[in-house]
């Protein structure tokens, strides 16, 4: 169990294989002393969870940015998610209007342009390579590049790019992007700090207890995870990694995760496909499927415990249904969720559960570094390597292809 946060596996031992679980016990140890001399290794991605990480900003440097009451970060994957799940995790005490540009929608952008005056926006450009095509598209639709303009700052690497070239001829404000981070390991890199921060996230809370996992009796839940989900992986009778997600606030972070477990363990003819399924609405649409169809399923159940103040008065409109007079929104949820978890256990369908606790800067950076860890660790017992994505550039290099005909 992680502080703050309730976790659970709930995956028979059926859908495991006791000598591939012992030959995976055997390197964990391995490899989990190798990925803390890589949290010490400056030139390494998992750098990114040392707590004395070094910053290519300055917290003063930034300080200009704060009275922006509206933000737009322009992004890609990695660029872009991690800020999005930040956003959306604490959109209750965020007071800024944020706006995020994560595909090619010309009505986004026309819609931004008559409800905002964008010289008192902030535009946030964020792209390691600093030539990924939807970024650099949308960036040069809004038409706001000018000379010394103080409303941009662009996040990439400083090579030969086109965002550093851009901000070296305009003069505007730039923060180099690590090149040895790959951008769905950069969530607590600058690509997600600088806009937490702007946002008004406590971005030291943020970072707080990201590396703790590996070093406390919270090394349980990590270990026997990620056994079990790589003999998963071996044996491939899981295909799909459904995550059911009973709160909104978690919607964001839920894509985040999907890219990091899509691209870092979909190699070799292995890997899950993740799919985000929010409930209970999807009880009305999927759950006949996860129930009585193929069992190929591994489910996450994610929740956070809600302060719900609003009740179901029913007895003001009938006598009939009295199960839910005087009910909570939340209460309601509950009981959904736990009825599903009553039917996956009567059933032996495998899943694992998270509760979140309370809601929190620490809770969130934890989450974060949590699959982090388990995603990293998985790729190395399944030997796959958690931090390529080779078969991703051929289709850059096709539609660059197409561009120029």
């Amino acid at each position: 169990m992680i502080k703050n946060l309730l976790t659970n596996n709930n995956i028979q031992q059926k859908y495991l294989d006791k000598n591939i679980l012992k030959k995976f016990l055997k390197r964990f140890d391995k490899i989990t002393k190798d990925i803390n001399n890589d949290i010490s290794n400056p030139k390494k991605t998992l750098n990114v969870l040392n707590k004395n990480f070094k910053f290519n900003f300055q917290i003063k440097d930034l300080k200009k940015f704060k009275n922006y009451k509206t933000i737009s970060v322009i992004g890609m994957g990695g660029s872009i998610l991690g800020a999005e799940a930040i956003n959306n995790f604490f959109r209750k005490k965020i007071n800024k209007n944020i706006y995020f540009f994560d595909d090619l929608n010309e009505a986004k952008i026309l819609t931004l342009k008559k409800q905002k005056s964008l010289s008192k926006v902030l535009f946030i450009i964020i792209s390691k390579s600093g030539n990924t095509i939807e970024t650099l598209s949308n960036f040069i639709a809004l038409d706001i590049i000018k000379k010394n303009s103080k409303n941009i700052i662009i996040i990439s690497e400083k090579k030969n790019n086109l965002l550093y070239s851009i901000s070296e001829k305009f003069n505007l404000f730039y923060i180099e992007h690590k090149n040895h981070i790959g951008g769905r390991y950069s969530v607590l890199s600058e690509v997600g700090i600088v806009p937490a921060y702007l946002m008004g996230i406590n971005i030291f809370k943020l970072r707080s207890e990201i590396s703790s996992i590996l070093r406390t009796k919270e090394k349980f839940f990590l270990k026997e995870s990620v056994l079990k989900l790589a003999c998963l992986l071996t044996k491939k009778k899981i295909s799909n990694l459904v995550f059911l997600n009973y709160s909104s606030e978690l919607e964001k972070f839920l894509f985040w995760c999907q890219q990091l477990i899509a691209e870092s363990l979909g190699k070799k003819g292995k890997g899950f496909l993740p799919i985000i399924s929010n409930v209970p609405k999807d009880h009305h649409s999927l759950l006949q499927l996860y129930l009585d169809g193929p069992k190929d399923k591994l489910f996450h159940i994610f929740s956070i415990k809600e302060k719900s103040k609003r009740k179901i008065k029913l007895k003001k409109i009938t006598n009939t249904n009295k199960h839910l007079n005087n009910k909570t929104l939340g209460t309601i949820k509950e009981a959904q969720k736990n009825a599903l978890i009553k039917t996956f256990k009567k059933n032996n369908i495998p899943f694992r559960e998270f509760i979140i606790n309370k809601a929190s800067e620490e809770v969130l950076g934890k989450l974060f570094s949590y699959f982090i860890f388990e995603t990293v660790i998985i790729g190395k017992l399944v030997t796959i390597n958690p931090f390529d994505q080779d078969a991703v550039e051929e289709v850059k290099i096709y539609t660059k292809n197409y561009l120029i005909k």
